[in-house]
């Protein structure tokens, strides 16, 4: 189960997270977790060159070390990574210093490719402990989001994840999006919809900047 829009709660009870960037200027902020991934990347770092969109990539170590030169060509692009851990661990689950040294990993591993992404941390699956919480936010902002269009999920439709997005958003929302294998049935048919969309609407996707 998850929400498509963050309820006002959740939000209350961990106000050190950052859920959404309230502007003026009708920004929205798109985010991609789990890459970089060699094929699905570059598409789409592709989609967002044509409506101009800036977003932020939430970069999974492991996956860093795999694929260093699409790190590289997201910032040539003009977007921004941020940090999601090494091995992808569950907060919940997770003892804190196991916690912490996967957090620090990939820092290492992305400072390695020369990234300096010490600013932005969001975990994986959102799930964080509030212990956590204060160990991580010592180095960095924790970044989650406003709207999940559900990409992931195998139960809906392409079409249904076009609606969770286009019915929701609206300016300083953070948007959660993939750029995995499991989420690329919808990413491909809804992306190139949603920035149109975004576009037609008024709305700019910049990367997050803290």
């Amino acid at each position: 189960m998850y929400f498509v829009r963050t309820p006002y709660i959740v939000k209350k009870l961990f106000p050190a997270i950052i859920w959404n960037l309230p502007n003026n200027k009708n920004k929205i902020y798109l985010t991609f977790d789990d890459g970089p991934h060699p094929e699905i990347t570059p598409w789409v770092l592709t989609q967002l060159k044509k409506f101009d969109a800036k977003a932020t990539f939430f970069c999974l170590g492991k996956n860093v070390e795999k694929h260093p030169e699409i790190v590289q060509q997201i910032i040539k692009e003009g977007h921004t990574i941020g940090n999601h851990g090494y091995a992808h661990l569950n907060g919940w689950n997770t003892d804190n210093d196991i916690y912490l040294n996967d957090y620090l990993k990939c820092q290492e591993t992305l400072a390695q490719s020369g990234i300096n992404t010490h600013k932005l941390f969001r975990p994986a699956y959102g799930k964080i402990k509030l212990s956590q919480i204060r160990n991580i936010t010592n180095h960095t902002s924790i970044i989650n989001w406003s709207v999940m269009a559900g990409d992931f999920d195998q139960s809906i439709s392409s079409d249904q994840c076009y609606k969770n997005l286009v019915e929701n958003i609206i300016a300083g929302d953070i948007v959660v999006l993939h750029d995995n294998e499991k989420s690329w049935k919808h990413l491909e048919y809804c992306l190139p919809k949603w920035l149109a969309f975004i576009y037609n609407k008024g709305l700019k996707s910049d990367y997050i900047s803290l």
